[in-house]
Parts: structure tokens; sequence; C-alpha cells
């Protein structure tokens, strides 16, 4: 059984692991946010790869080494891209995007990303940006709190005036 909330401990096995692979990708989604500082919680780890074939090989490796236990046709849909892939045969679930919602491709949001600790995490507008055009009620319900936090996220950086 998989434990149904986001941890920093999960946040850093599958960095380790898609580290120890060569995976490109980014945290995404709440979990994402969380990492970057936003209190709220979540229940899963939120991927968004890089969409080429030998990255999927690599992602498929790195989970598998974590402990899931990928079926054939999961392998498959990581390896060929496929939109979205939700993971739950291992110690706690993966959700796999490559394509999310609103955001333009995976270089774009790469030059956007930020770096917290060893994680590589989409930028906080990014992340609104693409619950925005999900347009899930829950997420809608969770903008404002996200934008709120994006500003003072924001005007703590350096060189801010605030």
């Amino acid at each position: 059984m998989t434990e149904k909330i986001f941890r920093p401990e999960q946040a850093r096995v599958i960095a380790d692991a898609c580290e120890k692979h060569g995976v490109e990708y980014l945290f995404i989604g709440k979990g994402g946010a969380n990492l970057l500082g936003y209190p709220g919680a979540t229940q899963d780890v939120v991927l968004f790869p890089r969409k080429t074939r030998d990255n999927g090989r690599r992602i498929v490796a790195a989970l598998t080494d974590i402990g899931f236990a990928l079926s054939d046709a999961d392998q498959a849909e990581i390896v060929d891209g496929k939109d979205f892939v939700q993971i739950s045969s291992g110690p706690f679930d993966v959700d796999l995007v490559f394509a999310p919602d609103g955001i333009e491709s995976y270089d774009a949001a790469a030059r956007n990303a930020v770096r917290v600790e060893k994680f590589p995490v989409m930028s906080i507008a990014d992340i609104i940006a693409s619950k925005r055009a999900a347009g899930r009620k829950r997420d809608l319900a969770e903008l404002d709190l996200l934008e709120a936090f994006r500003q003072a996220y924001e005007a703590s950086k350096p060189g801010n005036a605030g």
C-alpha cells in the first residue's frame, strides 16, 4: 500500500534516483510548490520529465531502483512519453506529466525553473499557470493562496526591493 501524502523525503528519494540515472525532470504541482515553501498538503509526487525516449528509459530505471514494480504497459507509456502516467506500484504515488496544461514546453519551463537544494522545481508562476489552465475545481479553489504565496516568495528573493 502506498503512502497518500507528499513528504520531502519522497522528493529526496526521487531526486537521488533521477540524478543517478541522468533523468531530466522538474517537480511540479502542489508538491513543487511545497518544495518552494508553500504550506499546503498534497497526496503525490508530480514530475514533468523531458519527453524523449532516452529520458523515458532513464525514468524507468530510476523508478525501478526506488522500488516501483512497473508493468510492461507502464514502461511503454513512460518511454513513449504518454501525456499523463499515474504510478502507484511503489513506496508512494508518482504522477508523470509529460504535457502539463498551460506550459509551452519542457525547455520553457526549465528556463524558468529554480533549484531548491537538489530539487529542480518548476517556477511558482508556471505552477500557477498550469493549475489555472487545468481548470480543476480543487486547483481553482487554491489559486488565490498560491498567488499570495508567489508574491511573498518573489518578494523574498535577493535583489527585490520588497
